[in-house]
């Protein structure tokens, strides 16, 4: 296992770090399946108050007989965006009760997505009171976000200079927050990337001809060693629900990290899938410059057809669909109108400059992949 410095909390994770949000089947296998990732050499896991029991269960853990020493292992917590900070130095002290430890490595605000969660943090008496304090008490030693809103929020967020780590969705087939991986960088902070195999595209189910293009490496194999190759990033996280799962991943990782792997592998791959994508989509390619925004409608059309480019050039239906039916359905989570919301009004036709026939194509992916409604786990928040 590789590790790296976290930014400036100077914490050396290694570059997998298990995510708990899918381990919530019993106690007794999310200990084994902890466990079993921290004998393949992983020391950084992620958790939140929003992932069922999972905070309850990593404490079960720390306090078993199979635990490995507190100090040997890194904790990340999330605790969502609120206006007050009682309530969370309410919920702080719940996470630190649930997890049976005196302090906790890495408390993320979890889903700094709009403009109103970023001032409840950047108030006086906003929640940062209550988790500077209890930083002063030695109850978190490091303090970082997590957000799935605008890349213009994301960066505003990061030039607060009020954090030592982000987590972000950044990924081959969704660069769009590289600047913000930058400006990261620039800032010294830690840099974690959520879900890269699912979000990323649900990688551990490729379609044929994405494996193809993938060779000699799998996809989730291109995806890791494509985002490690970059220093700025930290470390990937990966979700499980078994220890049998992770064996999987061991063995994806360890190809990930072989020495054999030249970045002339990377780049002949980037550019067979960048060339195939291009052939298959020929006019109908969507470049993602967000030009086409704002739409009076309020229709995510990067995002949708992003989604459609993939479909088409890919044959990553099953992602699409999972991504799309997320529309109108998990609020600022996944903030956008569906495609069939379009009203042929035109204005973002003139602002195109690849001169898409935006409408036909907003259509097209609403019959493409539109399905039943999904919502975020925590939906409710």
């Amino acid at each position: 296992m590789e590790y790296r410095r976290f930014g400036s909390t100077n914490l050396n994770l290694s570059v997998f770090s298990l995510g708990l949000m899918r381990c919530l089947s019993s106690p007794e296998i999310a200990i084994a399946t902890i466990d079993h990732a921290i004998r393949a050499g992983v020391n950084h896991v992620e958790t939140a108050r929003g992932y069922g029991k999972s905070e309850e269960y990593l404490g079960l853990y720390l306090n078993s007989p199979t635990a490995v020493p507190r100090e040997k292992i890194f904790i990340t917590t999330k605790l969502p965006p609120t206006s007050g900070s009682s309530l969370m130095a309410e919920w702080i002290d719940q996470s630190l009760a649930n997890l049976q430890t005196e302090y906790i490595d890495c408390l993320a605000i979890h889903g700094i997505n709009t403009e109103q969660h970023l001032q409840w943090v950047s108030e006086a008496d906003g929640c940062l009171a209550a988790i500077q304090t209890a930083q002063k008490l030695g109850k978190i030693r490091h303090l970082g976000f997590s957000s799935h809103g605008s890349l213009a929020l994301i960066l505003q967020i990061i030039n607060t200079d009020l954090f030592a780590f982000a987590n972000l969705h950044y990924y081959y087939f969704w660069q769009r927050n590289f600047p913000a991986i930058a400006l990261a960088q620039q800032k010294d902070l830690g840099v974690f990337i959520i879900s890269p195999i699912d979000k990323g595209g649900r990688l551990y189910n490729p379609p044929e001809v994405l494996q193809k293009l993938c060779q000699p490496l799998t996809p989730i194999e291109f995806n890791d060693r494509w985002l490690l190759n970059q220093q700025q990033i930290t470390t990937l996280s990966f979700g499980v629900s078994c220890p049998a799962e992770i064996d999987l991943n061991r063995l994806q990782q360890k190809s990930v990290t072989a020495t054999d792997i030249l970045p002339q592998q990377l780049e002949n791959i980037e550019q067979n899938l960048d060339l195939h994508g291009r052939n298959i989509l020929k006019s109908d390619r969507c470049s993602q410059c967000n030009l086409c925004l704002p739409c009076p409608e309020t229709i995510n059309i990067p995002e949708v057809l992003r989604l459609r480019n993939l479909a088409v050039g890919y044959e990553m239906t099953d992602f699409g669909q999972y991504r799309y039916q997320m529309f109108e359905n998990a609020g600022h989570w996944f903030p956008g109108k569906k495609g069939d919301r379009c009203t042929d009004c035109g204005d973002c036709l003139p602002r195109c400059p690849e001169k898409l026939d935006i409408p036909s194509l907003l259509r097209d992916t609403h019959q493409r992949l539109n399905g039943l409604p999904r919502r975020r786990l925590w939906e409710n928040e």
